[in-house]
């Protein structure tokens, strides 16, 4: 279960990070962020649940949750960085997209893996690892190609170090 801590620190830093490059208000960025830990709350006691039925109603509600992060992902977060201009919002829509599509296979993942339990150990750790790989790496090297883009509102100076 150590995952969902890990979870619970980088998915939180991931939502902040999309709502800086967006320009939204942190205000906005907080409502995402406890969408989002309700979502991974949700999980965890879905998969510490031992009755069914309670098994699934965590499930569901983590699902819900996680609809309102990618609500505010797909149209709140959009919204801003349309704003800002035309090079943030294609950042911003690249990076969205790519975070919106694999958490999305994550209760995918967990629906076969602990739901079901058609899944073996060994499928799931490698699932969960991918997609980490997937929304924490590819997702920073994006974010971080377009320092260009991110950088061009704020007044920069070039340093030489020798």
């Amino acid at each position: 279960y150590a995952h969902y801590a890990d979870w619970l620190v980088s998915t939180t830093l991931i939502v902040i990070l999309l709502g800086q490059v967006a320009g939204a208000g942190m205000d906005v960025i907080f409502g995402a962020v406890g969408a989002n830990v309700i979502y991974l709350f949700s999980l965890y006691m879905g998969s510490v649940s031992v009755v069914t039925t309670v098994k699934w109603f965590w499930f569901l509600v983590g699902v819900c949750a996680l609809f309102g992060v990618i609500v505010h992902f797909a149209q709140v977060f959009k919204a801003a960085a349309d704003a800002k201009g035309s090079d943030i919002a294609a950042l911003y829509g690249k990076a969205a997209w790519l975070t919106i599509l694999a958490w999305i296979c994550y209760p995918v993942v967990w629906l076969f893996s602990e739901g079901f339990a058609s899944f073996s150990v060994s499928f799931e750790v490698c699932a969960y690892a991918i997609l980490d790989i997937i929304t924490k790496c590819v997702l920073c090297f994006m974010v971080m190609s377009g320092d260009q883009i991110l950088g061009a509102g704020a007044q920069s100076q070039s340093r030489e170090y020798v």
